[in-house]
């Protein structure tokens, strides 16, 4: 490849009913004066990526691919119901990639001390070759951490790490958490066992319940036991947590978010005073922050009156946090990127290898465990 040119995946909705992934060419570009030029060389398929890269719409299991090496094009229908909530993006190729990491390569004349630099960050369009990006947007890696450990520096880190700035600032003392065996869910077991956090994790097989328990979880509920409620209410109980964020959006049938309003209800009961016919007086609230499971939500009123559901994102929760605040969790990810914030991937492809059947119909799954990790050099 040229040095004039830098290599990207695009994402297209067509006016036909087709999600297209494709690679594009396009001018490598210049860094500004407070600008770095960034050397891409690890970024991570995260579920958030998967909202532009296959819009949760596309029928994975009917793919159709033309060409090869920079020309190939996978194409996979999008199932007709869908198509009104794309409208804003048809015909429209667009770049994809949230967050990753990399290497300073070139850098305006007010950045010039960074090059050389491996920095992590969420700038988009990360699935990408080259990256020009303002420098205060980097997150400056300590000497020996690589591209590979610094992908997942932004997303899952910050997003957990959120979730107890949150509790704190709504005057919470505890915290649930589903999907708590995800990469995200991991780090938050992590950091609440540091800060001395209770965290009461919800999880839906045994090895998922067998991986928190090695990393010394204390909380642990699985919705495929058949005394879960009671297990979820003994831990709320003991914790006394009264704020949850779910990653799901259902989950046991849709019906998870209401599950855990309900527990949060039985366990404030078991330590009332009086009785109310209103409930409990006890706040609850659970925030649902992500979408793994996209059947409707199922809420069966069963947890008084005094609770909140409502949805969470990591961008508008990091301006009420202040900047402030925010440098010094970048500080911390970044000093324990390798331990409390480590990612685990079970795959690094290519850019060939992201449009190629099999390996999409594996990372559109969103398993626990199976991450796949983008190398735009390789």
């Amino acid at each position: 490849m040229s040095e004039q040119y830098s290599k990207e995946i695009r994402s297209k909705a067509t006016s036909e009913g087709n999600i297209e992934i494709s690679i594009a060419k396009v001018d490598k570009p210049v860094p500004g004066d407070d600008e770095v030029l960034i050397e891409v060389q690890a970024s991570p398929i995260n579920p958030s990526d998967l909202g532009l890269l296959l819009s949760f719409a596309a029928d994975v299991q009917n793919i159709n691919v033309t060409g090869s090496g920079d020309e190939t094009v996978a194409k996979m229908p999008v199932h007709p119901a869908f198509m009104n909530t794309l409208k804003p993006r048809l015909d429209e190729s667009m770049p994809v990639g949230n967050e990753g990491a990399g290497v300073i390569v070139d850098a305006g004349v007010n950045a010039k001390d960074l090059i050389g630099k491996t920095v992590g960050l969420a700038g988009g369009a990360m699935y990408s070759q080259y990256r020009c990006v303002p420098a205060a947007s980097c997150l400056v890696m300590n000497d020996g951490t690589t591209s590979q450990q610094a992908a997942s520096s932004f997303v899952n880190p910050l997003t957990a790490l959120a979730f107890v700035e949150t509790m704190k600032m709504e005057n919470h003392t505890a915290l649930v958490h589903t999907a708590a065996a995800s990469n995200l869910g991991q780090m938050l077991v992590k950091i609440c066992k540091d800060d001395g956090i209770p965290l009461v994790n919800i999880v839906r097989k045994q090895e998922q319940v067998d991986i928190l328990k090695d990393l010394g979880a204390e909380y642990i509920c699985n919705t495929s036991d058949p005394d879960f409620m009671k297990t979820l209410v003994n831990a709320l109980v003991e914790t006394g947590a009264t704020l949850g964020f779910d990653a799901t959006g259902g989950g046991n049938n849709g019906e998870l978010p209401g599950q855990i309003l309900a527990a949060m209800e039985i366990a404030a009961n078991k330590t009332a005073k009086e009785y109310s016919r209103y409930g409990s007086d006890t706040y609850k609230q659970v925030y649902i922050y992500g979408g793994l499971d996209q059947s409707p939500t199922v809420l069966k009123r069963a947890f008084g009156m005094s609770w909140g559901l409502g949805g969470w994102l990591l961008t508008p929760m990091i301006g009420k946090i202040g900047m402030e605040r925010f440098q010094e969790m970048r500080a911390r990810v970044a000093r324990e990127i390798t331990t409390t914030f480590a990612s685990n991937y079970v795959q690094e492809i290519s850019f060939e290898e992201v449009l190629q059947p099999e390996i999409i119909r594996e990372y559109a799954k969103q398993a626990t465990g199976k991450k796949y990790l983008i190398n735009p050099q390789k």
